[in-house]
């Protein structure tokens, strides 16, 4: 049994065909990319995992569970975090707030013990904070804990939302286009991150890129996507080198 599992995923819009009999198996702790031209369906197949969009076919398996008609609201539970390409912070909140609401997902006892602030309710707390610190330190995010989300530059947003996403506990983590907007060394470090996280902490990424020298960096393996389905797959040499690859890029 495959950790993840994506089997003949497919969405339609009417008559448009967004994504295509997709399928796709991902190890434990591997660091998986999907690249490919834009308006190839990388993204959808993100919100179709995280079910903000209804598969018109096919399966999503995460240790063997099936995900594709878990609640949207659910799906954290079952193990799954995401980034998205747009930044979705509360931007009016300090980061540790934004960090904290990562949190949501986890128990911190039934409503009338948190009415009446009973030990469970103070224990969860306590368990939510210290999650929260060791990401923070992870990230590096010391310096900015205090600081409100809009006051901040880009690049600490995009780590602050994936800080978010680290703290709810993912067994899976997705990004989608983590390097977006990022500068060469900013884009340096969020190699070394993603590394950590899966080495360190054992988190199984899935993530959609771009920027090739992020995917060669971290990647051990590379899905190719071009107009809604599946191209090719391999280590990142191999599909860099793929003369479809190139096509599909290049329009040769």
């Amino acid at each position: 049994m495959a950790f993840f599992e994506v089997d003949q995923l497919s969405l339609s819009f009417g008559g448009v065909r967004a994504v295509r009999d997709v399928s796709f198996e991902v190890a434990q702790g591997e660091v998986f990319a999907i690249i490919g031209p834009n308006g190839a369906g990388k993204t959808s197949v993100f919100n179709l995992i995280t079910r903000v969009f209804d598969a018109s076919a096919g399966s999503v398996r995460l240790l063997g569970r099936e995900i594709t008609g878990v609640a949207r609201h659910d799906v954290v539970r079952h193990g799954i975090a995401r980034t998205f390409q747009n930044i979705e912070l509360f931007e009016g909140a300090t980061v540790l707030d934004n960090l904290m609401l990562g949190r949501h997902c986890a128990p911190h006892g039934s409503l009338l013990a948190q009415l009446f602030d009973l030990p469970v309710v103070r224990r969860a707390e306590t368990a939510t904070r210290e999650v929260v610190e060791d990401v923070i330190a992870l990230l590096d995010l010391a310096p900015h804990r205090m600081s409100l989300v809009a006051g901040l530059p880009y690049g600490i947003r995009k780590i602050v939302e994936l800080g978010r996403a680290l703290v709810a506990g993912p067994k899976l983590l997705l990004l989608d286009e983590p390097a977006s907007g990022l500068n060469p060394e900013e884009t340096h470090e969020l190699a070394h991150w993603i590394r950590d996280i899966s080495d360190a902490l054992g988190i199984t990424v899935v993530m959609v890129e771009h920027d090739m020298s992020l995917v060669s960096a971290v990647a051990d393996r590379v899905l190719v996507m071009e107009q809604g389905q599946v191209l090719t797959s391999g280590t990142p040499a191999e599909v860099q080198s793929d003369p479809r690859v190139i096509a599909a890029y290049l329009g040769a």
